[in-house]
């Protein structure tokens, strides 16, 4: 598994406002689409649920953590990693306030403290 994306990958991350990430409960189990925000931090994406735990794309992701980012007409096959460490996670809320200050209220809601436990990171991997 690849720990990083390259730098086109982290670019289009960085510009896009939206993607959908497909997430499932299980290996043999339906995949579901939910649009959501991603950001970047340094050579990192990010992605958080504002429905905080009970967003069910997230509780998919992290039962089930193979996911696949579609993002500018591009099929990007995900590995998912919960993130614990505060440093990474204020970063991430900083990029959050930055990318979405066009919308403010909606920003806000992505760094409330209740939603920031769901901060996961995404690492590419192989189609399967």
């Amino acid at each position: 598994m690849a720990t990083a994306f390259d730098e086109e990958v982290i670019q289009l991350l960085a510009e896009i406002d939206e993607v959908d990430i497909e997430t499932r409960a299980g290996a043999d189990l339906p995949a579901h689409r939910t649009t959501i925000w991603v950001v970047v931090d340094g050579d990192a994406a990010y992605v958080r649920s504002v429905r905080g735990t009970r967003g069910r794309w997230y509780r998919e992701a992290t039962a089930y953590p193979e996911a696949v980012l579609h993002a500018g007409g591009r099929k990007l096959p995900i590995h998912i990693e919960p993130v614990s460490d505060g440093a990474t996670i204020a970063r991430v809320s900083d990029a959050i306030v930055r990318k979405y200050a066009q919308w403010p209220n909606d920003a806000q809601a992505m760094v409330r403290d209740e939603v920031l436990p769901t901060t996961l990171r995404l690492h590419p991997t192989e189609a399967p």
